[in-house]
């Protein structure tokens, strides 16, 4: 009980401080979006280069490993997308939405600063390295399933957005450059080491915060059923793919397999929000399934981690 009091309250704790900081007016939006800003650019971007430019080496083959937690997603995607068509009567657009948010993981807000509360440092390089391709292929299957529904815009140009928004993200430039640095033996050392260490160790508490200021926007309006249902799919269903395919099908190292089941476990990231807003379809549904998957999964994140024998 102690070791999940030492994992689960520091992290939704500070999720906490910054949804009632937010409804006291403490801070307002601008900050929520300043902290948010700050934590996508720059703190966890130098959290993910320190990491992978002086970490160890990887000592396994990442290819189970990604099948593991990949395989889930699909299983959830599908899922999502048919019954928001078969039972919820949504159009293709809004249940390729559906689909996305039961499979898109909260990585960098709860993921990363979980994970690595709960593995610490022998946590860092599969955690990384699923990050690596969470967000290109994620992206770029919700573009490619909403386009191919009928929305608006030439492919060509859809394809030069989206690629271009991929290779331009900080967390993918961090992971490309940090892999570089450590493949050239260039390691940071002195006045900017302590500045990559400072910005680092900002990253997790300042992610948190800015966590629960966003959730602070995204009350539950309506939709409640399918809400439920892709918190369901979220929170139970893709861990449990995973944590089935991790340690009874595949070939997985204990330490990176736990790993793939915490970030299949994390809550529906705010990429789904962003999403639907991009797309203007799905945005009540997506919105409310962010705010209700992260308040349970205090819950659920905690089971996962006593199923996992951390706590």
């Amino acid at each position: 009980m102690s070791n999940l009091i030492a994992i689960v309250l520091p992290t939704f704790g500070l999720i906490g401080l910054g949804f009632f900081a937010g409804k006291l007016k403490l801070l307002g939006d601008r900050a929520g979006d300043g902290l948010s800003d700050y934590v996508f650019l720059i703190a966890v971007p130098a959290l993910i280069f320190r990491t992978l430019a002086t970490g160890a080496d990887a000592d396994a083959n990442p290819w189970g490993y990604w099948v593991a937690y990949f395989g889930g997603v699909a299983v959830v995607w599908t899922v999502g997308m048919w019954l928001a068509i078969r039972v919820f009567k949504r159009d293709r657009r809004e249940a390729a939405i559906h689909g996305f948010a039961c499979g898109q993981s909260n990585t960098v807000l709860v993921g990363v600063p979980l994970i690595l509360q709960a593995y610490g440092d022998a946590g860092a390089v599969p955690l990384f390295l699923l990050l690596a391709i969470h967000l290109p292929i994620m992206m770029s299957v919700a573009a490619l399933l909403i386009e191919s529904s009928g929305a608006a815009g030439r492919p060509l140009e859809v394809a030069w957005r989206l690629a271009k928004t991929i290779v331009t993200h900080p967390i993918i430039l961090a992971l490309a450059v940090g892999v570089a640095a450590k493949n050239a033996g260039v390691v940071p050392t002195g006045a900017a080491q302590s500045i990559v260490d400072q910005l680092a160790a900002t990253a997790s508490p300042c992610a948190l915060v800015s966590m629960g200021l966003a959730l602070k926007r995204y009350g539950i309006l309506s939709d409640r059923v399918p809400v439920l249902t892709i918190t369901a799919l979220k929170l139970i269903v893709h861990p449990l793919l995973v944590w089935v395919l991790a340690f009874y099908v595949l070939p997985v190292p204990p330490v990176w397999g736990g790993v793939a089941v915490l970030f299949a476990a994390m809550p529906s990231g705010i990429n789904a929000y962003l999403v639907a807003a991009r797309y203007k379809t799905g945005e009540t549904t997506s919105s409310a399934a962010i705010a209700v998957s992260t308040a349970l999964s205090v819950v659920t994140v905690s089971g996962w981690l006593w199923v996992l024998g951390i706590v």
